[in-house]
């Protein structure tokens, strides 16, 4: 996998995906990430889609049955052509979005949010990188899916 991910859950994950086994990874990292549109942003002269997300730290154990982690975290796709935005406003810059799973299929990166939003990413390759861009903080509150208990 050409990831690099660093060696203990406590340390900022750094993990670089370039193919759709790489991508399943950075999607199960960032499901429940919460991020405003405005946080979200398509620069087309360099082709490159950007978001800042506020991240559920999956990956570490929790301190006790109530603290949990949270982390802020960068994403940039390299190689984007175009953006296509459904079920939300991209001038709605305060909404908030969770994610819920980044697809890679043909030419196209799908970032699902809950509610039906979604964009659809057209590539000209697979490159996503994924950095933690801070400390993590506690939060009382994991997120819950209707198939758990």
């Amino acid at each position: 996998m050409a990831a690099d991910m660093a060696q203990d859950a406590a340390q900022p994950l750094k993990l670089r995906a370039e193919d759709e086994e790489d991508l399943a990874v950075i999607s199960a990292i960032l499901q429940d990430a919460l991020v405003a549109v405005g946080e979200m942003t398509f620069v087309p002269e360099e082709k490159l889609f950007a978001l800042v997300a506020n991240r559920f730290g999956w990956e570490r154990p929790a301190q006790a049955a109530d603290r949990f982690e949270r982390t802020l975290t960068g994403v940039s796709l390299e190689g984007v052509t175009a953006v296509q935005v459904r079920g939300f406003r991209p001038s709605d810059i305060t909404r908030i979005m969770q994610i819920l799973a980044i697809h890679a299929e043909g030419g196209t990166v799908r970032i699902d949010f809950s509610g039906g939003g979604c964009l659809r990413l057209e590539v000209e390759t697979l490159l996503c990188h994924l950095e933690d861009l801070g400390e993590p903080w506690l939060t009382r509150w994991r997120p819950q899916h209707p198939d758990e208990p």
